[in-house]
């Protein structure tokens, strides 16, 4: 299998879905775009013995087909699909 990092590069196309849990309603969101960067960033969050002390997310940037640049952080309620 591969790497996470190995599965986005920069150029591919993208569709991220990512929910999040309100109560007993889950919100929905999808975002479609090109993938620009994957990488762990470090937040301004304490967490005992990490890299740093501080707690990493995975972040994903994408230009829309519009040029606006987003960036997600991925987590368990995240799933991204690789577009043909």
């Amino acid at each position: 299998m591969k790497e996470t990092s190995e599965l986005f590069t920069p150029g591919m196309r993208v569709e991220v879905t990512q929910q999040i849990p309100h109560g007993e309603q889950v919100w929905t969101s999808k975002i479609q775009g090109t993938v620009v960067t994957y990488r762990q960033k470090k937040t301004g969050s304490w967490y005992a013995h990490s890299k740093d002390e501080k707690l990493w997310l995975d972040r994903l940037t994408l230009r829309k087909d519009d040029g606006e640049l987003i960036e997600l952080s991925l987590d368990g309620y995240t799933h991204v699909e690789i577009m043909q």
